[in-house]
Formats: structure tokens, C-alpha cells, sequence
């Protein structure tokens, strides 16, 4: 396991996941790497570490560069365990390193491995001298902890960004001019939507100061290092975070005896004939994460299910919970589904959406018959 030098006296000691598969309800079909970066000055100095089942992979990259126990100082940018995980281990072989963070990271850490290492709390705008190079530090809260910081290196234009601009990714390539630039993009727009997505009203801020930075390198928590394609990633990130949507309907359902589905579809014809994109996710067959990926720049939601129970379906339902914790503004919703001797499930579904516009609801009493499949695909054209 070698370290691997983005820029001159710069290496990445990270750990790559091949084999995770979840994180957190994210389906991660392609594994994450967990990104540690060493810097060699004066003062020598590790941003971040990893989960703290692959510390010996992460070891084993800094001992291929340095004396572990040489370390002055272990930045840790966000406390969440795949960051912070192996810091106790690092601590261990440094004992007179200094752990940097915000004032709420020490709070976090101490709360997190009840340790009494030397902290120093970092302010916003603050400099750290590491000898030829400073750390520059920005305190970004909610993106997406109350901890968060990047870190800007003004000497090598590189962003230490934590985890903004990243991707569940694992790969042996490192940099993004060596690996597919289309699955990069897809991997960061999945990221976004499903763990940055509600908070993009603070993003919007950073991204504010980002615009100040002179950036040649985005190094991130996770995924592919930016550098090739640091102007285009920016360039997402800004239109992700600013709500912009596509001309698109995503159209989202669970069926019993296929009159949801039926419907789902006549929907389809409906957005189709308007000039919209319109992918459909049957539930029993989509991950809601994936489904996510759409929704970050769709215009509108379509969510049917019939009543079960009094009800709506469990899979309608968890997607539901999963999509209102991540809050998606500014968009306009269409609810539908069968039912047969309970008309709830529209209310149900309606009552998570209270921030969606609805533009329309339709619930069809057991089998739609093609005239009712018309006559609401008609209808709908008219209102889109």
C-alpha cells in the first residue's frame, strides 16, 4: 500500500472500499474510498483519516513516505466516523501531535472517543503555518454536520474540501483525468442528492467563498480527486444547490394488482407528449438513493400508490420518509393511485408533500378503464 503525491510534498494515504454497498440507506452499487491526505513541511501535517477498519491500509501508505510517530498535527475537518474513525489509532503512534478542528469538531470528538488529546480549535478565516505552506480554514456548518470545515491551501491552490464535491467511489485512479468523467459526475450528483441535497441553502454560502479561492485542486473526502475538472464540478455544485431543475417528471409507484402501474404509465404519456423527460421507478424494483439521482434536477414528482390498509404501500411510504429528510425544494408533485374500499392513500401521500406545489391528484376506484386512463392523461396535459 503506497501513498500517492497529487502535488509535491502532497500525498494521499487514504483506504478504498471495494465492498461497501449501503451507507446510510445509499445504495453505493460502486464502493467509496475515504480520503487522507499528508502534507510534508516544517510541521508535518494529516488531514483526516479513515474508518477505522482500514487503518492499516491508511498506515501503511503513510509509513511508505514518513515515521508515523513524526506527525505534528491530525486535522480532522468532520468528526462522522469515516472521517474520524481511525484517529484514535493515529494518536496512539503520535502522541505529541495537535488535533485541529472546530470548536463544535472538539466538542464532537471528545463526545465521540472521550479522549483528552491536545486540541486547538480553529476560527473561521484562520490560518495554520505548517512552515513553507498555511492552511487556511473555513468553517462550513451543515455541510453537512454542525462541525465541518475545509481547509485552503493559498500556496498549492489546493481545497481540502471534506466531504463537498464528493463521491462514493472506489477505483484505483485517483485523479479525475484518469478515470471516466461521466460515472465521476453521476457518482457526485448521487452524493449531492442524497446526503448535501438538504442543505443547500448553506452550500449557496460556500459556494460564495469558493468563488474567492484560486483552486487548481479539489481534494475531497471521498471518490476521485478534482483536477481536470475543477471548473465543471463547481459548476454543478452551483446549479445543484440553486434548485435549477430540467424539464423532467420523475414518476415514482408500487403496485398491488398493476391499476397504480397503469397509471403510472398513462402519467408517462401524459409528461411525454408535453416535451418532458419522464423516467419511471417501480418501487419494488428501484433503490430510493438512485431514484434521488433523478429527483435533484426534476420538476416534477409523480407518486402513486393504492390504499393498503388504510394506507399507502411500505415501499411508498419509506421513500416518502426518505425523500422529506432530504428536502427537495421548489417542486411541483402529482399524486395517484387505486383504491378500493378506502380512499387514503391520496391523503397520506399528500400530507408528506406539504412542501411541494401539487398540481394535481387522481384516485381510481379498483381497475381504471382506458377512458379513465384517458381522460386523466388529458388532464394532466392541461395543467402541466
Amino acid at each position: 500500500m503506497k501513498a500517492l503525491e497529487i502535488k509535491k510534498g502532497i500525498y494521499w494515504v487514504g483506504a478504498i472500499d471495494w465492498n461497501v454497498r449501503n451507507f446510510h440507506g445509499y445504495l453505493t452499487q460502486r464502493g467509496t474510498t475515504y480520503n487522507a491526505y499528508l502534507i510534508i513541511d516544517e510541521k508535518i501535517t494529516l488531514i483526516d483519516t479513515v474508518k477505522a477498519p482500514l487503518v492499516g491500509e491508511m498506515m501503511q501508505r503513510i509509513e511508505s513516505v514518513i515515521d508515523p510517530s513524526k506527525i505534528d498535527y491530525v486535522v480532522s475537518n468532520h468528526v462522522e466516523m469515516d472521517h474520524s474513525g481511525a484517529i484514535p489509532m493515529i494518536m496512539e503512534k503520535t502522541p505529541n501531535a495537535t488535533v485541529v478542528c472546530s470548536p463544535k469538531g472538539e466538542k464532537g470528538l471528545r463526545a465521540h472517543f472521550k479522549k483528552e488529546w491536545n486540541f486547538k480549535t480553529v476560527g473561521n478565516g484562520e490560518l495554520l503555518d505548517i512552515g513553507e505552506r498555511k492552511l487556511n480554514f473555513v468553517l462550513t456548518p451543515m455541510v453537512h454536520w454542525p462541525d465541518n470545515m475545509v481547509a485552503y491551501m493559498p500556496d498549492e491552490k489546493i481545497l481540502f474540501s471534506n466531504d463537498a464535491f464528493g463521491q462514493h467511489l472506489a477505483s484505483s485512479a485517483r485523479l479525475d483525468d484518469n478515470y471516466s468523467l461521466g460515472i465521476i459526475m453521476e457518482e457526485a450528483r448521487k452524493y449531492y442528492a442524497n446526503i448535501v441535497l438538504p442543505y443547500s441553502s448553506q452550500v449557496r454560502k460556500v459556494m460564495e467563498i469558493v468563488d474567492t479561492l484560486d483552486i487548481d485542486i479539489i481534494a475531497s473526502s471521498h471518490g476521485i480527486v478534482w483536477k481536470k475538472h475543477v471548473k465543471d464540478i463547481i459548476a454543478e455544485y452551483k446549479k445543484w444547490a440553486s434548485n435549477q431543475t430540467e424539464k423532467k417528471a420523475v414518476i415514482v409507484f408500487d403496485s398491488m394488482w398493476k391499476s397504480t402501474e397503469s397509471m403510472a404509465f398513462s402519467l408517462y404519456e401524459a409528461f411525454e407528449e408535453k416535451g418532458y423527460k419522464a423516467p419511471i421507478f417501480n418501487l419494488q424494483h428501484n433503490h430510493i438513493s438512485d431514484i434521488m439521482t433523478e429527483m435533484i434536477t426534476a420538476e416534477y414528482l409523480c407518486i402513486g400508490s393504492p390504499t393498503l390498509n388504510k394506507d399507502v404501500m411500505p415501499s411508498v411510504a419509506a421513500f416518502l420518509t426518505y425523500l422529506r429528510g432530504l428536502a427537495p425544494e421548489g417542486r411541483k408533485a402529482v399524486v395517484f393511485g387505486s383504491y378500493g374500499w378506502a380512499k387514503q392513500n391520496i391523503k397520506v401521500m399528500k400530507d408528506f408533500l406539504t412542501s411541494f406545489d401539487l398540481t394535481a391528484e387522481y384516485n381510481i376506484n379498483y381497475i381504471p378503464s382506458d377512458d379513465q386512463l384517458k381522460e386523466m392523461k388529458e388532464d394532466l396535459k392541461s395543467k402541466i
